[in-house]
């Protein structure tokens, strides 16, 4: 797919504007092994040699950060309102957007998707980690304005799949997952 990447290297977005239902808080600040679980998502960045902001609502609990914080708009409390606005802010560049609740994501996975040149993601059709390129913004855009699944959307962009490791992609969701996931790094 060559051509379609848009512009220069690849930013790591850890989005962290959502609203944490079923964690009862918010999920960038939980602690796990530590520190918050925002951090985890930051380091893999770092370790992929990727520069990396944080996109949050206005006034989103986030514990002290060594990155910009990026603000999305309040509305509509949707995973595409933070990708929108990440994309829209990172232009020219590409983005590689994480979940804050993203702790196992390995450097060596954001670097391959920031090293593709096309929106990529991990099978079955992982919204995160994925690579975002510009030319996906109106595809991105038409599903936030119908409030679609963002897989279904992803889905529409068609990408390029990555192998990767299931304990990368794993979320922690909510309490029950951030006590496994404790026990896992004991």
């Amino acid at each position: 797919m060559s051509g379609s990447g848009d512009g220069p290297a690849a930013l790591a977005v850890v989005l962290a504007g959502g609203l944490s239902r079923r964690m009862g808080r918010p999920k960038a600040v939980v602690p796990l092994g530590g520190r918050p679980l925002v951090a985890w998502a930051l380091a893999a960045a770092r370790a992929a040699g990727l520069e990396a902001v944080v996109v949050a609502k206005p006034g989103s609990e986030l514990p002290p950060l060594d990155v910009a914080v990026w603000e999305e708009p309040e509305r509509p409390a949707h995973p595409l309102t933070g990708l929108v606005a990440a994309l829209e802010r990172a232009a020219p560049r590409a983005v590689v957007a994480l979940a804050c609740d993203m702790p196992f994501v390995t450097g060596d996975l954001i670097s391959r998707l920031a090293a593709l040149d096309a929106v990529a993601a991990a099978p079955p059709g992982e919204a995160f980690p994925a690579r975002y390129a510009q030319s996906a913004l109106p595809v991105l855009r038409a599903g936030l304005a119908r409030e679609a699944a963002l897989r279904d959307v992803l889905a529409e962009l068609d990408p390029v799949a990555i192998s990767a490791d299931s304990r990368a992609l794993l979320g922690i969701n909510d309490p029950e997952a951030l006590r496994r996931a404790e026990a896992s790094l004991r």
